[in-house]
């Protein structure tokens, strides 16, 4: 009789404790390093996030819950902090992953976008045999700022005949108005959001 209340006990120990850690949600947004100045922009540095198990993984399972049956088929995600976020994902969602590279990256087949940066032009790649049209792809990156990579991404995976059902962030930053670059045709979710460069 002792040993089954002590098994009854250590049950209901274990479930105060997940309800605990439940009801405590991770503050993600505290994990992030503000850089005052850096190549002269205001920097949010995820390493620190990174480095943290706990918020590494509270980060990723919010994104899983979010796109969790949606029918995807694919995440595409350019490099190089994007594919942290992108191949995580796809694993915990059991989908493929495909890596948008720069220009001469990648070493089969392509199909390449030449699309203007604020001060300069960047040719992007993706491998021509990497989405069957008709596939669902979901677009993860790490930052979104002034959209315009994004932007570039979408039409590439669309050059490729799939359909993008949904693009996905760690940080977006609303300052700069990214999501007014890629417009309204993309569903946009982001987990930690700036509304101002002090945060």
């Amino acid at each position: 009789m002792r040993v089954q209340e002590c098994i009854e006990e250590c049950i209901n120990l274990n479930e105060l404790n997940n309800k605990e850690m439940k009801d405590k949600k991770l503050d993600l947004k505290s994990k992030i390093r503000r850089i005052p100045e850096f190549k002269g922009v205001v920097f949010w540095d995820i390493t620190t996030l990174l480095k943290d198990k706990h918020a590494l993984r509270e980060s990723i399972k919010q994104m899983a819950d979010h796109y969790r049956n949606k029918g995807i088929d694919v995440i595409v995600s350019s490099e190089a902090r994007g594919f942290i976020f992108g191949a995580t994902l796809a694993y915990e969602l059991g989908v493929g992953f495909v890596p948008i590279r720069k220009k001469g990256k990648l070493p089969s087949k392509t199909v390449n976008l030449t699309y203007q940066k604020e001060y300069e032009s960047d040719t992007i790649e993706i491998h021509k045999d990497s989405i069957e049209p008709g596939q669902k792809v979901l677009i993860i990156d790490d930052l979104l700022a002034t959209g315009g990579t994004i932007e570039a991404n979408t039409k590439l995976v669309e050059k490729l005949g799939g359909k993008v059902v949904g693009i996905g962030f760690l940080i977006e930053l609303e300052y700069l108005h990214g999501r007014e670059t890629i417009g309204d045709k993309y569903e946009i979710f982001s987990i930690i959001n700036y509304k101002t460069p002090n945060g």
